[in-house]
């Protein structure tokens, strides 16, 4: 976004006639440690592959570039020459003065009181001069549009929270700066410093930020707030420290106005889940400028096409659900937030604030046997149990871009999982059931998925919900629990997302309900060739191959508790079942499991160790891997799409169009071959692939596999003609034929490329008291 608004910008002025103060500077990001460099370095072979131009460059560099700056305790920096410097006040006049010569008007001081909604769409606006009919809304209100999205016939939750943000302007300096002086970004010290007017203009992310209008009572308009010296100090001293010319140089304000921000960083874009028509484009997180341009693109496109022309999932409103509209909620967040701008983000890092919002029955059960717990849609998920007497202080404070303090835990999760059993609570799957008096559930769902529902009663199908590109909108198991009713488990932060794409799309009748039942069930995955004598045992019922088959779905008693739903899947490729407990009866039934397990080895795990199974085994993710952008056809699964199945189906017609011609890209797996896992920097997503030396596409996921003794890391490779860029058809031969490099931080590592999981990871001889995996002989 930040490139398209850059690119926009620089032919405002020739376009409008309106002067935007485009200035081309360069930025410099500062690093004062090494983690950071690190961190830099991973921003640095992403922005190259994208032909963003950027390099790494020494503290020396850095002084030569702009000589006021203190480079005494720096180890290193990045420098984007591209960057540019423009004036807010005067794009958003040249944007307003080009869309008004295309027709548009503009109100100015024109209060909007009230957005008209009927039968779940927008009407019209109305405002104190009169009322507007239209058939779309966009809140783009910033700090307002919190409380404008409630002023509808229809609340919509936008989930984001004013602060106070302070920057200072200071008088030009006795040589004035030059105006191609690059801006400073010094991260560590938590300050911007960029030329304003042969002066300084900066700002920065304190560590005790000041929420505003918690209650509501907002400005009237935009408008500055009270200067506050004694809050901006530790910033000042930072700035003073960076440059200490500055000392004697008179300073002319230090501007004080709200800034909006959201739960998570990012900004909010996209329709409304409830209210058709009505779209949002806020909460921009202090970076307005530099997104807006990209941002108003992508929401264009969105309204005029019905979708924007990349993957803009992380930014869709429809990531949040209400739960995260609380103002206590938004206010706590958001001062973890405005200091986490700055803060080093190393991977799997998690929020602190609004956590245990949404938790399992079992949450203080696994709590106290050292579950260290992350959070996904407000839902808390174990990552991995602390053994007794690890030091659990040690653990937590252990963040690095290198090997991990878990390694070794969850490396015995893993191995539990493959020689005896686990269990895993995965109570925050998103859980729906669709049932109808008649076959209309059959027959929508048949016409919103891809794969053939109509299967015997007991039957579990995986498939995806396609859009009319064949992309991957979710990717879900269904059951069909009988002949008109089907109970279908997505990824958690589907909640939103796939409640409103059925809804808008299932018939409107009386005799066909959706009713989300998440909340209703525990979810417990139970892993491993041993998983099949605990069920036996605790439910007396046959539950061999034969009497209980892989994909197949049996309610059944577990312990004293009935009507347990009882699936063969695990979602990672090994042995074992899920089990659909209600809430009332969690316990007892996690309880039975453990007792009965002991005799087997079993234990607990987490989403650690079920995501190294599930790469390791070449299993795609929606929201990871799966995107509106993938079809089944890119990442070898056509094997859950029936293109005959009798009747057509969403997105069949693109999906017939790439059996025909091909696909332009292909979900591949690498297996790192020189990379030293106890020094080397990790892999852990987005990092760019190489093809023979030329860059093919970026990793999607990765884990260690403890089975390979290596990194596996899964993504997508292009093919470009390496003369005019044009993307061409990948084959298998050009998979197979191709020498890889996995670029981390700058540094390239050999790869392997595999289209298909290890068949060795398959084969395993079960008997009753031993299990051996075979051998992987390494290729």
């Amino acid at each position: 976004m930040a490139d398209y608004s850059n690119k926009l910008y620089q032919q405002l002025e020739q376009e409008t006639g309106v002067q935007t103060g485009y200035m081309k500077t360069g930025s410099i990001s500062l690093a004062q440690t090494q983690d950071r460099l690190i961190s830099l370095k991973r921003i640095a072979s992403s922005l190259n592959v994208m032909g963003i131009p950027c390099e790494i460059i020494t503290p020396k560099q850095v002084a030569q570039l702009h000589p006021l700056i203190n480079i005494h305790d720096l180890v290193g920096a990045m420098y984007v020459p591209e960057d540019a410097l423009v004036s807010s006040a005067n794009v958003s006049l040249a944007l307003a003065t080009a869309a008004s010569r295309n027709g548009v008007q503009i109100h100015e001081r024109t209060s909007v009181s009230h957005v008209l909604i009927q039968k779940g769409r927008v009407t019209g606006v109305e405002t104190d001069r009169g009322k507007i009919q239209c058939q779309y809304f966009v809140n783009c209100a910033g700090q307002w549009a919190y409380e404008l999205g409630h002023s509808g016939d229809e609340p919509v939750n936008i989930p984001l929270h004013a602060c106070e943000h302070f920057y200072l302007l200071t008088h030009p300096l006795k040589e004035p700066l030059a105006s191609s002086v690059p801006t400073i970004v010094d991260p560590d010290g938590r300050i911007y410093i960029r030329n304003w007017q042969g002066g300084i203009l900066s700002g920065g992310f304190e560590k005790n930020p000041k929420p505003l209008f918690t209650e509501g009572r907002n400005q009237l308009e935009i408008q500055n707030l009270q200067e506050d010296w004694d809050h901006f100090e530790p910033l000042l001293s930072s700035l003073l420290r960076r440059m200490p010319d500055l000392e004697a140089l008179q300073i002319m304000q230090l501007v004080n106005c709200p800034e909006s921000f959201t739960p998570d960083m990012r900004c909010i874009m996209g329709e409304s889940p409830t209210v058709r028509g009505y779209f949002v484009l806020a909460g921009m997180n202090s970076a307005g400028i530099s997104y807006g341009g990209g941002a108003g693109k992508y929401l264009a496109e969105w309204m005029v096409n019905g979708y924007p022309s990349e993957n803009v999932w992380p930014l869709d409103l429809k990531r949040f659900g209400t739960l995260q509209s609380s103002r206590t909620f938004l206010r706590h967040r958001v001062m973890e937030v405005m200091p986490l701008m700055c803060d080093l983000k190393v991977p799997r890092w998690d929020f602190q604030t609004g956590r245990q919002l949404r938790t399992s029955p079992l949450y203080d059960r696994l709590d106290a046997q050292g579950a260290r717990w992350m959070e996904k849609h407000g839902f808390e998920r174990v990552k991995y149990f602390v053994p007794p007497g690890k030091d659990l202080l040690d653990l937590d404070q252990s963040k690095t871009f290198y090997k991990p303090d878990w390694f070794d835990i969850v490396g015995s999760e893993v191995k539990c999982c493959k020689e005896a059993v686990c269990v895993i609570d995965m109570s925050s799957f998103t859980k729906f059931e669709i049932s109808s008096t008649g076959d209309q559930a059959l027959e929508s769902l048949q016409y919103l998925f891809s794969n053939d529902l109509d299967v015997p009663v007991g039957h579990v199908v995986h498939t995806g919900m396609l859009n009319e590109k064949g992309g991957y909108e979710n990717d879900c198991s269904i059951a069909r629990l009988s002949k008109r009713s089907f109970f279908m488990i997505s990824p958690t932060d589907q909640q939103v997302h796939c409640w409103a794409w059925l809804k808008n799309r299932l018939p409107n009748d009386s005799n066909l309900t959706m009713e989300d039942v998440t909340w209703k069930y525990t979810a417990l995955n139970l892993i491993g060739p041993r998983a099949v004598d605990v069920l036996s045992e605790l439910s007396y019922a046959p539950i061999t191959p034969e009497h209980f088959p892989s994909l197949f779905c049996k309610e059944m008693s577990v312990g004293y508790a009935n009507g347990i739903r009882v699936m063969s899947i695990t979602h990672t490729g090994e042995p074992g079942f899920m089990l659909y407990i209600p809430i009332e009866y969690a316990l007892h039934v996690y309880n039975e499991v453990m007792n009965m397990g002991q005799k087997y080895g079993i234990r607990n795990a987490g989403y650690y160790a079920l995501r190294s199974l599930r790469i390791e085994k070449f299993f795609a993710f929606w929201g990871q891997d799966l995107d509106a952008f993938t079809t089944p056809m890119e990442c070898g699964r056509e094997f859950q799409v029936k293109l005959d199945k009798g009747m057509q189906f969403v997105g069949q017609e693109a999906l017939l169009e790439q059996k025909q011609n091909g696909v332009y890209k292909r979900f591949t797996m690498f297996i790192l071959e020189d990379h030293d896992t106890d020094m080397d920097l990790w892999p852990w997503w987005g990092e760019p692939i190489f093809r023979n030396g030329r860059y093919v596409g970026k990793t999607t996921s990765s884990a260690y596999s403890y089975t390979l003794e290596r990194h596996v890391c899964l993504g997508f490779v292009h093919h470009f003609d390496e003369k005019t860029g044009e993307e061409l058809v990948v084959t298998t031969d050009f998979i197979n034929q191709g020498e890889y490099e996995i670029d981390i931080a700058g540094q390239r590592f050999q790869a392997k490329a595999k289209l298909y999981p290890f068949s060795s990871l398959f084969t395993q001889r079960r008997r009753k008291d031993e299990v051996e995996l075979s051998g992987y002989q390494r290729e």
